[in-house]
């Protein structure tokens, strides 16, 4: 794990193809089943925007929002969102945001996943260290689950 403020990194080994992965990844009510967000009806498309609301117990009160950059089928997914968002009284809306990326490579037995999330140097200090350590731990989660859902039929 590299241990840089600034960026969060993640990598698994998937045991499904590289089609079935990036299903899981790019269609957005699919992608919202495991990640934890009703996105049914949505869509990711770079250069929109994506919203949905968060299902994951005792953060239902929070709107999943985030700004695609890039899809390349079967190999990158990304987008821009505000890091642990969480707060209804704050106005995140004026903060940069972090670049999440979510790559694919063939690997054998499955398919390498690498997830990367970077710009928490310039997310405001007084939120920056509870951010990055809250998606850190939420990127661990992920894996996991993204990991359950691809293996299910």
């Amino acid at each position: 794990m590299n241990t840089s403020t600034d960026r969060i990194e993640r990598k698994i080994l998937l045991k499904a193809p590289r089609a079935r992965v990036w299903r899981a990844l790019a269609d957005a009510e699919e992608f919202g089943n495991w990640f934890g967000v009703a996105l049914q009806g949505a869509t990711f498309v770079a250069g929109q925007r994506t919203r949905g609301q968060i299902t994951y117990p005792g953060h239902e009160h929070v709107v999943f929002e985030i700004w695609v950059e890039r899809v390349e089928p079967q190999r990158l997914l990304s987008w821009r969102w505000h890091p642990f968002a969480v707060d209804p009284a704050v106005d995140y809306s004026q903060e940069p945001t972090t670049l999440v990326e979510f790559e694919l490579q063939d690997a054998a037995g499955g398919t390498l996943l690498s997830i990367v999330e970077s710009g928490f140097d310039k997310i405001p200090p007084a939120r920056r260290l509870t951010a990055f350590r809250m998606n850190s731990g939420g990127w661990d989660e992920q894996m996991n689950n993204i990991e359950k859902h691809v293996a299910s039929p």
